[in-house]
């Protein structure tokens, strides 16, 4: 076999020019990033956005991007548990940007000066019934309004807001902020009936001529736990005790209260009862801090306004005043074992806070819904039933029972709503890769601490006035400037000044920066100087 001589010299791509110079092996292109802030928000808010609005001072534009996606910042920005901000990256600095305080600052600047909602599209016609005023419901209502729907919600409560009414003490949610809130869907036209308790689905969707029905009933049912009691033990429920709260009425708790449970339900009923005059409120939970289900700085709020908390106990039974709670140890699966030590607590009254579940059984005759073990309603992708045209979202369905996953949900059926009623296809916006800390590049970054919110002092925590302060406009702005703008050029001129060729131009305020590729050699200066990774080195094809 004869062997060809090896020519060491390379294959010359005449379609492409050659230098003397190094040969570049990839170029900078600019991208945009997908936020862990905006990754993590169950309402799907763009949230950078909006903060680099209100960074700059444009406040109404800020708060229209915001309600693009959530109709109710003032109220998000007063409960929500801001999983935004322990994704953020800047925690990893300092502390984490105060998304939700920054929220709040707008919903309440909105309210302040009168912002309404616009529709811009017409008319479809079509008629869609809501059932269930809360905030699942609320969501749906004013997306499917603003895509030109009309829609009526039937509420069974004699208030607006659901659990955000009777789940939510006023110290933590005015009711007047509440109701302004609410009072924006009625100015687009949606219509509410309250004290209306929907017991027959499709007859209802008949007669009312609706096209569609999206089923939006919050968990407002306590569950329940047997303890042995004798007749005398006054015993409530949770859910029960915020919602005669909620309504203005002051329930007979007596001076010493104890609470069964973990949840931030348990925290709020703990507080509330101190508010109601109770000298003791004591919640009983079964394992220990760090598997408690409440938020951590819900607990915080509570100790610091007297409530005690007896960790690693369960309650055994209620005799008359005496309650028996039994000491536990939790194993290596973080289990609860008795112990078989016993205490007795003095209590006037005993209040469960163990759960809560949906009221679903006026649905079990419609042929198509079909329900999980736990009662919840099993819907597919697009968040119908499997009866045609009624959709369900919120508590209904199985997933994290809060008030933005339940606004998030409205959202979303909002959404396949929509495309199932005009006969097309909703395909949800492509996410674009995570920009997490590791890709940032911060040599220099200002250690601006987190701005705190004032609050009222514990000795003027004797009622249901709200205990949070607002930021001021000084304070919002600072906040939204602490936005590393993760993933997303902002224009700090960085890669500008770092090219050692000239290959960068400003192309103009807010349309960022064009590479010359006849002058870039690759050398990638200005992605390693980028602070937010809003560049990426692509190799040359």
């Amino acid at each position: 076999m004869i062997k060809r001589p090896h020519d060491m010299s390379g294959v010359v791509d005449l379609m492409r020019p050659q230098t003397t110079g190094s040969e570049r092996k990839s170029h900078p292109i600019y991208v945009d990033l997908l936020p862990p802030c905006n990754e993590a928000c169950p309402a799907g808010e763009n949230i950078q956005a909006w903060l680099a609005y209100a960074q700059s001072g444009d406040y109404y534009e800020a708060w229209l991007e915001l309600t693009k996606n959530n109709p109710f910042p003032a109220i998000h920005g007063r409960v929500c548990y801001h999983p935004c901000e322990t994704a953020c990256n800047r925690a990893e600095l300092n502390s984490s940007v105060s998304i939700h305080a920054v929220e709040r600052f707008l919903g309440d600047k909105a309210l302040d000066e009168n912002w309404q909602f616009k529709k811009t599209v017409e008319a479809s016609g079509k008629r869609i019934m809501i059932i269930g005023a809360g905030p699942s419901g609320l969501s749906a209502a004013y997306h499917l309004a603003m895509a030109g729907h009309e829609v009526e919600i039937f509420e069974a409560g004699p208030v607006s807001g659901g659990m955000l009414h009777f789940g939510i003490p006023a110290y933590r949610l005015p009711r007047d902020i509440l109701q302004k809130e609410v009072d924006r869907l009625i100015n687009i036209g949606v219509k509410i009936h309250l004290n209306h308790k929907v017991s027959d689905v499709l007859t209802e969707k008949k007669n009312g001529k609706f096209d569609a029905v999206y089923l939006a009933i919050g968990a407002q049912a306590g569950s329940h736990v047997d303890i042995p009691a004798r007749d005398s033990a006054k015993i409530l429920n949770a859910v029960d005790l915020l919602k005669k709260t909620g309504v203005g009425e002051k329930p007979l708790l007596g001076r010493k209260v104890v609470i069964y449970g973990g949840g931030n339900t348990a925290m709020d009923s703990a507080r509330t009862a101190k508010r109601l005059g109770a000298d003791d409120a004591i919640i009983v939970y079964r394992r220990d801090q760090s598997h408690m289900p409440a938020h951590q700085f819900e607990v915080e709020e509570a100790l610091e306004e007297g409530v005690k908390i007896k960790w690693l106990s369960t309650i055994k039974n209620m005799d008359g005043t005496n309650i028996t709670i039994e000491k536990v140890t939790l194993n290596d699966e973080g289990r609860p074992v008795p112990t078989g030590e016993f205490e007795t607590l003095s209590a006037d009254s005993l209040v469960l806070a163990v759960g809560q579940t949906t009221e679903t059984d006026f649905l079990h005759g419609i042929d198509g819904i079909e329900f999980k073990k736990d009662g919840t309603v099993i819907v597919d992708a697009h968040m119908q039933t499997g009866c045609a045209g009624i959709f369900a979202g919120g508590d209904m369905v199985p997933a994290d029972r809060t008030v933005t996953t339940a606004v998030g949900h409205g959202k979303k059926a909002a959404h396949y709503i929509n495309a199932w009623l005009r006969n097309t296809l909703y395909q949800a916006p492509e996410k674009h890769r995570v920009v997490n800390y590791g890709d940032m590049n911060l040599p220099i970054y200002s250690d601006a601490i987190k701005s705190k919110q004032a609050g009222l002092p514990l000795s003027a925590r004797e009622d249901f006035n709200e205990i949070i302060e607002g930021l001021t406009e000084q304070k919002a702005q600072y906040e939204a400037k602490r936005c590393l703008s993760c993933g997303n050029c902002y224009e700090c001129d960085n890669c500008y000044a770092a090219c050692p060729e000239g290959a960068i131009s400003k192309v103009g305020i807010g349309l960022g920066y064009d590479v010359d590729l006849n002058k870039c050699t690759g050398c990638a200066a200005c992605y390693e100087q980028c602070p937010c990774h809003a560049i990426d080195m692509q190799g040359e094809v």
